[in-house]
């Protein structure tokens, strides 16, 4: 009997949600529980020994159903928990870096100066990104947005919540746009724009991208309304109306995380955002992200 089953996810159909296990689990944290945190911070290979580890206590194949689902367009992200084995933060951490892992080598995040961010978020906020800010929707956009390397996928994993109502991911597959092709085939499409992140990324180079491009994946799309710097009020315009559209797509959905699960999307053809929390003072939700390319 396998230990791996893939269920359509209940929020999304193009989503599949992955399940392993109670025994595979179980298997992971005993045989992961002596690995250390800021070992994985300074080691990197050990985050690819943490992979083999979660596929050898899940049997063969799990890397291979992984990597099938994101790189497949007509899916392109599952979800994955410890389904409540799990409740220690160094769990949530080794179990999402073998996730991340089985797909490829994470990029370093200059935000955390690790190979992942944890980040909260709460009632106040001085931040100067909506990242943080959690009484305003957090517009659609894919990451990687303002560096050179390549970001093919990303994780983000739930590490816990407490009075949360509202937040919920927001994703919009660019293939269920209705107006995808109306802003593809505009003569601004295909131009290079200028990205610059703010001081709180760690990032000083400015990157040019078009926002559609041709991939391995078939048509991308690269693009966060924050970081791009139109350089004229036509550039403006159409990024302006690209986001307003991408809000009120009918191919935007809600898709809710439970605390322990994680969600991993193909970051070539998968947007996302966050939908406002309603207002409590004591509001807090911690998640942590891993982004990379695949193996």
């Amino acid at each position: 009997m396998t230990s791996i089953q893939l269920q359509p996810h209940p929020s999304h159909p193009r989503l599949r949600h992955v399940t392993l296990a109670p025994e595979a689990v179980q298997a992971f944290l005993r045989d992961s529980a002596d690995v250390d945190v800021q070992n994985l911070e300074y080691v990197p290979f050990m985050r690819h020994m943490l992979a083999d580890c979660l596929e050898s206590c899940a049997g063969p194949g799990l890397a291979a159903t992984l990597n099938g689902l994101v790189r497949d367009r007509l899916c392109g992200g599952f979800t994955i928990g410890l389904e409540g084995a799990g409740e220690d933060e160094a769990d949530f951490v080794r179990f999402g870096t073998a996730v991340a892992h089985l797909l490829g080598p994470a990029n370093h995040d200059l935000m955390s100066g690790k190979y992942y961010a944890r980040f909260t978020v709460k009632n106040t906020d001085q931040s100067d990104s909506y990242l943080r800010q959690a009484y305003r929707l957090f517009t659609m956009h894919t990451d990687g947005t303002f560096v050179s390397e390549a970001t093919e996928w990303l994780l983000m994993m739930k590490f816990h919540e407490e009075h949360a109502v509202g937040g919920e991911s927001r994703l919009l597959h660019i293939d269920d746009w209705g107006d995808r092709e109306r802003f593809q085939q505009h003569p601004i499409a295909q131009r290079p724009f200028r990205y610059k992140a703010p001081g709180s990324k760690n990032v000083d180079e400015e990157v040019e991208r078009p926002v559609f491009f041709d991939s391995a994946f078939g048509l991308s799309i690269s693009f966060i309304d924050q970081f791009a710097q139109p350089r004229s009020r036509a550039e403006a315009a159409y990024l302006h109306d690209l986001s307003v559209s991408m809000e009120v797509s009918e191919g935007t959905k809600e898709v809710p995380l439970p605390t322990g699960q994680l969600v991993v999307l193909n970051n070539y053809f998968w947007l996302h955002g966050r939908a406002p929390f309603q207002k409590d003072a004591a509001l807090s939700r911690e998640l942590m992200r891993l982004r990379g390319s695949f193996e």
